[in-house]
């Protein structure tokens, strides 16, 4: 059985950065496309970013592309995304994810292509 764990989430001043990380554990991280999602209170869950098992390719929504970027260190069975210039409406509580699938090679866009999801990691941006 897989299991993230995401880390990293805080509150920080609009202009600020954060790095999230997501730990990747119970099967092989290489056979895993793995991506970031966030859900904001009375919204639906909405993709962020993705890559693909080896990190040769990553895939961005609209509206965190350029200050975004999505990465992965398999060896240390580990994902990551750094956020830089955050807005307070990046405010919303991030989720890791992972499937095996080609939708999710494809860097799928919607939550019901990815099997594993972590707990997710609160992240606030104040004005």
């Amino acid at each position: 059985q897989v299991q993230l764990v995401e880390s990293g989430g805080g509150l920080v001043q609009a202009g600020g950065s954060l790095r999230l990380s997501c730990v990747f554990s119970g099967r092989t991280i290489t056979t895993y496309n793995m991506g970031w999602f966030r859900q904001a209170p009375g919204k639906e869950r909405e993709f962020v970013a993705g890559i693909t098992r080896t990190g040769g390719r990553t895939y961005y929504a609209d509206s965190p592309k350029g200050r975004f970027t999505i990465s992965r260190n398999n060896d240390k069975n580990s994902g990551y995304l750094q956020m830089n210039s955050l807005k307070p409406e990046d405010t919303a509580i991030y989720y890791c994810e992972a499937d095996t699938g080609w939708k999710a090679y494809l860097g799928s866009d919607s939550p019901r292509d990815y099997e594993y999801w972590g707990q997710g990691t609160q992240v606030t941006v104040s004005s």
